[in-house]
């Protein structure tokens, strides 16, 4: 389980990539079909046409960082194919990771203490 920390931005690709495609090909995608900066330090998700797969491209200051996931017996729950990047929080990518349904997830409503008074 990759468990990012709250300050992590999340861009998903909505449209599926050539899974062939691997540290170069996914960061000029980034760039190109999606407008953002894979050296950015955000995290940027690719799922495959069968969406059984995922991509999780990642610059860490040192390197980009690649990681593949399969998920065996079932397939990804995924955005709906408009707009081609969506913005996710570190909590649904948790879900998303574990091949879950990450759109069940939803903020704890904080709520504001009261001033005594």
């Amino acid at each position: 389980m990759i468990a990012p920390s709250s300050d992590l931005k999340i861009y998903v690709a909505t449209r599926p990539v050539d899974f062939r495609r691997g540290l170069d090909g996914l960061a000029a995608a980034a760039q190109e079909m999606l407008g953002l900066d894979p050296y950015s330090g955000a995290a940027i998700v690719f799922r495959a046409k069968r969406a059984d797969r995922i991509k999780i491209l990642v610059w860490d200051r040192t390197g980009l960082v690649l990681v593949h996931k399969r998920l065996e017996g079932s397939k990804f729950v995924w955005p709906q194919l408009r707009g081609g990047v969506m913005r996710m929080s570190p909590a649904m990518f948790a879900a998303l990771f574990e091949g879950l349904d990450w759109r069940l997830v939803r903020p704890e409503r904080v709520r504001r203490p009261q001033l005594a008074g």
